[in-house]
């Protein structure tokens, strides 16, 4: 497996290469799981998940030099594929995935010698987003709605009109224009609410300048670009289903 990124001059270069790789194995995991699920044979030798600097993803299996040029995965991911129900299997392929980025990041800080302040803000950086883990199992929504549930009662007649919607019709969501200064400070105050809103495929906080799309069965919310959803086209969606809850219910071939 190709290393990939580098050369890593600062916790900041080392960082871009941890969110690329990151963003690419949420991918796997999310809105490829289709093609992940089926690349996880379990017939084949033991398979690891690669992420890569690109926002790309590979399940390849393990370098053949030894040592390896970088940490490396979990080895033989696919034989648990189909003794597991597949939300525990593909929770299980996240931890160990959070745990490989982890040591990719930190090899890179020892190799480059880093000392321990950019030790410091590199772990600080990567402390800021929320795990695989917690992106795949929506651990970090369900915190965020306990934390919100309070505000999002208190608005709940004015939602229509701000940048989150509690309930929306059709529960998408793009910050409108500000018509004055009273509607002003309410959507600022919904912003606040939504902060911590993450998206169910990338893992990225919620902006008010983007499309956002909510899945009705695991109540998800979803950068519309990243599930390639448009605006137009989620005007004729009735009931939205992202792609895990599309495919969770598919016949096992």
């Amino acid at each position: 497996m190709d290393a990939g990124g580098g050369p890593f001059r600062t916790a900041e270069d080392v960082f871009r290469d941890f969110r690329g790789r990151r963003a690419g194995m949420i991918k796997a995991l999310t809105t490829d799981v289709e093609k992940f699920y089926q690349q996880c044979d379990p017939e084949k030798e033991n398979l690891c998940l690669y992420g890569l600097p690109t926002e790309t993803w590979e399940v390849t299996l393990p370098a053949e030099e030894v040592p390896p040029e970088l940490p490396e995965p979990a080895l033989g991911i696919n034989f648990a594929r189909d003794g597991m129900e597949e939300k525990d299997w593909l929770a299980l392929v996240a931890v160990h995935s959070d745990a490989w980025l982890l040591s990719v990041a930190f090899y890179f800080g020892a190799r480059f010698g880093f000392d321990k302040e950019s030790r410091r803000r590199l772990f600080n950086m990567i402390n800021n987003l929320p795990t695989i883990y917690e992106v795949v199992t929506g651990t970090t929504t369900k915190q965020s709605k306990e934390k919100t549930s309070n505000s999002n009662s208190k608005n709940k007649s004015n939602s229509k009109t701000q940048s989150r919607p509690a309930e929306p019709q059709a529960k998408v969501s793009k910050m409108p224009p500000k018509e004055d200064e009273d509607s002003g400070a309410e959507d600022e105050e919904d912003e606040e609410d939504h902060e911590n809103t993450l998206c169910g495929a990338c893992g990225d906080n919620y902006a008010n300048d983007e499309f956002w799309i909510c899945c009705d069965v695991c109540e998800k919310w979803f950068h519309g670009k990243c599930v390639k959803i448009t605006p137009a086209r989620a005007e004729h969606i009735k009931q939205y289903k992202c792609p895990s809850c599309s495919t969770s219910k598919r016949a096992r071939v």
